[in-house]
């Protein structure tokens, strides 16, 4: 039996983001209230800082647009032996219990700000950043909640291969990012086919190929390819999101298709601003999981 399909939005898709200087952000009232005026009923939290840290202040702003917490994207540096994720992990996590979230989104920082470069690691580095996946996941799972980690350009697993090591190395499970896998240069359907046991959440985005191509290349670097409108309405670019959607619900998932469309604003949005975006890919993702 086919589990309840569970959609939700996140605050990328109006463009807050964690990277300083990452365009005009938005105030959370607009992106909370448009999010529900959609048909959403849950949400990610955002970056830091873009909802209260006060727990109490935090349910009481989510009750008041009547949307429920599915998780949230914390990037942690996981690679580095003198430095403790565990620490940096502490205040989102408490967040997103007293949110009564159920996904903690790891991705596995560079310790730079933005996701245009990243350093090349050794075996021992890589060998404490597996080590820390599991043991923040076991960090995590004692506070009643799931961790998954986040394949995510710019960031320390943004491969095919080191996706394939993190499947080897550790057991953390996935969030499959549909439009970082491919930008990254995995075929994100091929993934869902491959490991859908180890995929429990997922950011359902929409990419234009060309050019994710080049990011790939070197030719744009990601924020320009992102300003550029790499992110398309789910359904309109080259990725077969039906498809995947399928593929995951065939195969028992029962977690979260949070939609994704990063985009960056020069200024206050008139009119819908990327309100429209949002509506054409709930309309998509409804008319594909109904």
């Amino acid at each position: 039996m086919t589990a309840a399909v569970k959609i939700a939005g996140a605050p990328i898709s109006w463009g807050v983001c964690e990277v300083p200087g990452w365009g005009f952000q938005l105030e959370p009232d607009r992106v909370l209230t448009e999010m529900r005026g959609v048909g959403l009923t849950a949400t990610e939290l955002g970056p830091e800082g873009f909802l209260p840290t006060d727990t109490e202040e935090l349910k009481s702003v989510l009750a008041q647009h009547e949307l429920a917490c599915v998780g949230g994207f914390v990037p942690v540096v996981l690679h580095k032996a003198d430095h403790d994720p565990a620490d940096d992990l502490a205040g989102p996590l408490d967040s997103l219990v007293a949110a009564g979230a159920g996904v903690v989104v790891l991705a596995a920082a560079t310790g730079a700000d933005g996701y245009d470069s990243r350093p090349v690691l050794d075996e021992s580095q890589w060998a404490t950043l597996l080590t820390n996946l599991d043991r923040l996941a076991g960090i995590v799972a004692d506070r009643g909640l799931l961790a998954v980690l986040h394949p995510h350009v710019g960031t320390m697993v943004e491969t095919r291969a080191e996706v394939d090591r993190v499947l080897a190395g550790s057991t953390i499970p996935l969030c499959l990012d549909t439009g970082h896998l491919l930008i990254g240069g995995t075929d994100p359907l091929e993934l869902a086919k491959a490991v859908p046991q180890r995929i429990a959440h997922t950011h359902l985005k929409d990419v234009d190929a060309a050019l994710a191509a080049k990011v790939q290349s070197g030719e744009l670097s990601y924020t320009d390819a992102v300003k550029a409108g790499m992110y398309t309405p789910l359904g309109t670019g080259d990725i077969d999101i039906a498809a995947i959607v399928r593929i995951l619900r065939d195969n028992g998932f029962d977690g979260w298709f949070v939609m994704e469309q990063d985009t960056i604003l020069e200024g206050a949005p008139g009119g819908d601003g990327p309100l429209a975006d949002v509506r054409a890919s709930v309309a998509y993702l409804n008319s594909v999981t109904g």
